[in-house]
């Protein structure tokens, strides 16, 4: 990985703990146990958002052809892999170790 990559991943991880840090504070409780939610929300949304074609394209282009009579080729869907992607993978992961320790109890619970 070149440093920009580097970067990108690490700014990924302290923008989704900042979030998470915020959420916590919102709703009151502990940072590990909204870590897994938002690394799961973010994922999901870098994948729609860093994607081209798929369903979202083929509506817009059928939604076009519809209005104007003009048929347009349809885009095949592509996701572009990038540090930003694995940066929010990674802290999907580790919130969901810590929501595991947190349900078996080798995480304590707050008094």
């Amino acid at each position: 990985m070149n440093k920009k990559n580097v970067l990108l991943f690490f700014l990924t991880l302290c923008i989704e703990a900042v979030i998470t840090y915020f959420v916590a504070q919102k709703f009151s409780v502990r940072f590990i146990e909204v870590m897994g939610i938002i690394g799961a929300i973010c994922s999901v949304l870098l994948v729609f958002l860093t994607s081209g074609g798929g369903s979202f394209s083929n509506f817009f282009t059928g939604r076009n052809a519809g209005m104007t009579g003009i048929i347009q080729k349809r885009e095949d869907f592509v996701f572009k892999r990038g540090p930003v992607f694995f940066a929010s993978v990674v802290f999907f992961g580790i919130g969901l170790i810590f929501f595991i320790l947190l349900v078996t109890l080798v995480i304590p619970p707050v008094q």
